[in-house]
């Protein structure tokens, strides 16, 4: 208390002032209807500025949630879009695939055989042999399964055999990595009758039960043909596969019928 006391009595006359100054700016603002409309303006316009600055923040902050939102409504979207039937020549046929949304936990690619960890689970619908997407193309297919967490072969391991082929063909071969590059995997086993050239387009070939057909790859980044034969096709994925956030699971829901029928073919 006597600190205080101290202080005002050595700046008295400083604090003086500062009333003085702030009455005769009152009196002078109530008074004239000019300087009103000017400090009323100013007001408002720091006010707006403060207001906008803690908008932009509350915005940040937001946009994990508002994120998650979208990709949930858009996964909603997806599975609306399947459940509605498509008629091909006078047959209507439904799709067979359902959608889950999901967020990647831990993301490998630095190896020779990566993996990633997704935040759902067999609670959530998830099994083995799903397919993981995002919007860009593909990213891998899921292995094991735990009730809330599931492990995801990423497309950058050597066990990652996928059916693909060049979006203005109807030649198939696998797509592979060879461990070198993250950003380019390539395309093996296509046959030498196929014609595409640098650019184009790759995508899912649908010849599994895996991955529907037409999910974006990336692009014929090089190639080398020697006796008509491909040495190598090499791919560069839309994805950066070393960021990578939400993703999409793909459930063939038709996926035990089709495995128990080739199955029963080949007895």
């Amino acid at each position: 208390m006597r600190q205080i006391i101290k202080f005002l009595e050595k700046y008295r006359y400083f604090l003086l002032f500062i009333i003085l100054e702030f009455i005769a700016l009152s009196f002078t603002i109530q008074s004239h209807s000019y300087h009103r409309s000017k400090f009323v303006n100013s007001a408002n316009s720091i006010t707006g500025g403060i207001y906008g600055k803690l908008n932009s923040i509350n915005e940040f902050w937001s946009l994990k949630s508002e994120n998650q939102r979208l990709l949930e409504e858009n996964t909603r979207l997806k599975n609306i879009l399947s459940l509605e039937p498509i008629e091909i020549d006078s047959t209507k046929y439904t799709s067979r695939y359902r959608y889950f949304s999901a967020k990647i936990i831990k993301n490998d690619y630095t190896k020779r055989n990566n993996y990633l960890l997704i935040n759902k689970g067999s609670k959530n619908g998830v099994k083995p042999e799903m397919a993981v997407v995002n919007s860009k193309g593909i990213i891998g297919v899921t292995k094991s399964v735990s009730n809330h967490n599931t492990t995801v072969i990423s497309i950058l391991n050597k066990y990652s055999q996928v059916n693909a082929k060049p979006k203005n063909t109807n030649h198939f071969g696998t797509l592979s990595w060879n461990g070198k590059d993250y950003k380019t995997v390539q395309l093996l086993d296509l046959p030498r009758q196929a014609q595409f050239k640098v650019g184009d387009t790759i995508i899912t070939g649908g010849k599994s039960t895996i991955f529907p057909e037409g999910i974006l790859i990336g692009t014929i980044k090089d190639f080398e043909k020697n006796d008509n034969v491909y040495n190598f096709i090499n791919i560069t994925l839309f994805n950066d596969m070393s960021s990578l956030s939400n993703v999409n699971i793909i459930a063939n829901i038709q996926r035990k019928e089709i495995q128990e029928l080739e199955n029963t073919n080949n007895e």
